[in-house]
């Protein structure tokens, strides 16, 4: 009798039901990933503000890699509210940036300098520059300078030309 007792009495867990077991796994897997997601978003938020001196960006850092759930939500707490206002800054910076390299690049004229070494070779081959001229301008094309109009003119006096 007392062996029907000791039944009756016996609790199933998560884990006797292997698909709770693996909805559980999944849970705390995806939980997981979510605060290491949290965190290196703190940290980039961290080194990314302006605001903040040395020391307290160092200060931030240290809690949140020593006590790093606490940190996290301290953290979060703290300076959370702020953090969606400095990624909206940034990306806004970013693209900006982007768009003043494109305009840059637009009104160079499109030439890139395979066109200006090529360019810089049929001025060579018809003779309006020496061969010292051509080494010259090249290497102001490959370092990311553009040459002169007429490269020669550089060693030339107005004059002589």
């Amino acid at each position: 009798m007392s062996d029907i007792g000791e039944h009756s009495a016996q609790t199933s867990l998560a884990y006797d039901f292997p698909l709770l077991g693996v909805f559980w796994s999944v849970l705390w897997l995806f939980l997981w990933i979510m605060w290491l997601v949290l965190l290196f978003r703190i940290v980039g938020d961290v080194l990314r503000d302006d605001e903040l001196s040395g020391w307290a960006k160092a200060g931030w850092l240290a809690f949140c890699i020593l006590l790093p759930f606490l940190g996290v939500f301290v953290y979060v707490m703290a300076r959370g509210r702020n953090m969606g206002r400095r990624e909206i800054a940034q990306a806004r910076a970013q693209q900006e940036d982007f768009n003043a390299y494109i305009r840059q690049t637009a009104a160079g004229g499109g030439t890139g300098s395979v066109d200006e070494l090529a360019r810089l070779s049929e001025i060579r081959a018809r003779g309006d520059i020496t061969d010292e001229e051509f080494r010259r301008a090249k290497e102001l094309v490959l370092s990311g300078h553009r040459p002169a109009e007429h490269p020669g003119s550089t060693t030339l006096p107005a004059s002589g030309r």
